[in-house]
């Protein structure tokens, strides 16, 4: 049995996280961990979740041996320490995305772990979306032929750009740079281009980032300044391509009060993909490629294998390390143009 407390009680852990473990016989959730200062914030869901332990005391969690992984879900400076933490307490350890500032401290952390016989890794839950499960599904069944382009947009229109001032890259781009990592490997050299158009030298809201492998390329761009739909995914090979509906952000959407329940159905087929292929006899093929659910449950099936059957993590250490040593990259291009 696993049993989990989370540092932070914001979106992620009650949307993300508690959902596709609450009704699972292999995991127990037992604390949330807050601040005192934030416990107003988000006080008013706390009655919804009557069998979990609300505290404002890490070491009560720390010093359980009930407990044996803490999930840690906090504003992204806060990452690394608490993880070290935890793993100085011989617990395990999911930490949200970045993982780290940089690849240097994701090392010491991953390096930790490994002294101290732990599991740590990230939650990239986001190689498990339903719309990016149904393209790994299209290029590994070979009807495109060899890949050629792949591109993954994330695009918003906001007139005043991204306010964070980690920006996109750390925010955004980390989920799909590991979505593309995760299905091709690490690549055999990258184009960055990376800029701040709203709130320049302040916040990075502007990126296309491009990958090649071999003869192929794939890329992930975000961009504030949008105003028309454009494909979340579009895969061309030498036999086919593939398209999948613009991203239909939620993040505006007012939100209940109450226990967050995750839907298992099918997404809507005016949401499903569109494949077009020549087949073996030579005839061009058209096919609707349906997006189910996403799967964010497979983090924790990788986590309870690896921590009860020594199995390998789903997200391993180097695609971890490599992703940040992108996104550094990424930041240091974005500073260069910043500086002309």
């Amino acid at each position: 049995m696993i049993t989990v407390a989370y540092v932070g009680f914001g979106v992620s852990v009650r949307e993300y996280h508690i959902p596709y473990v609450e009704h699972r016989d292999d995991i127990k959730v037992k604390y949330v961990y807050r601040r005192e200062e934030d416990i107003e914030q988000n006080a008013a869901y706390e009655p919804f979740y009557p069998e979990i332990i609300f505290t404002t005391d890490f070491d009560q969690v720390l010093n359980d041996p009930e407990v044996n992984l803490v999930v840690v879900n906090t504003p992204d400076r806060f990452h690394v320490p608490y993880a070290k933490s935890i793993l100085n307490a011989g617990k395990h350890a999911l930490v949200e995305k970045p993982f780290a500032p940089t690849a240097k401290e994701a090392q010491e952390v991953f390096d930790l772990a490994k002294e101290k016989g732990l599991i740590c890794m990230p939650n990239q839950n986001r190689r498990f979306d339903a719309d990016f499960l149904a393209v790994k599904e299209v290029v590994e069944s070979g009807k495109l032929g060899q890949l050629v382009r792949l591109e993954s947009h994330y695009d918003y229109y906001r007139e005043n750009g991204w306010y964070d001032t980690y920006g996109t890259p750390y925010n955004l781009a980390v989920h799909f740079i590991d979505q593309i990592v995760s299905l091709l490997g690490e690549p055999d050299h990258t184009n960055f281009d990376v800029r701040s158009i709203h709130h320049p030298g302040v916040a990075d809201d502007y990126y296309d980032l491009e990958f090649f492998y071999g003869n192929s390329k794939a890329s992930v761009n975000t961009s504030m300044c949008v105003l028309i739909d454009y494909p979340r995914f579009t895969v061309h090979g030498t036999k086919g391509s593939f398209t999948l509906p613009p991203v239909i952000h939620n993040s505006g959407k007012k939100k209940t009060i109450g226990r967050h329940v995750i839907s298992t159905e099918m997404a809507p087929e005016d949401r499903w993909g569109t494949l077009v292929y020549i087949n073996e006899n030579g005839e061009r093929t058209e096919e609707k490629v349906p997006v189910g659910c996403a799967h964010y449950e497979r983090i924790y099936d990788s986590l309870v294998e690896a921590i009860e059957q020594g199995k390998e993590k789903c997200v391993k250490d180097s695609e971890v390390v490599y992703v940040l040593r992108a996104l550094e990259e990424a930041t240091a291009v974005a500073k260069s143009y910043a500086a002309e």
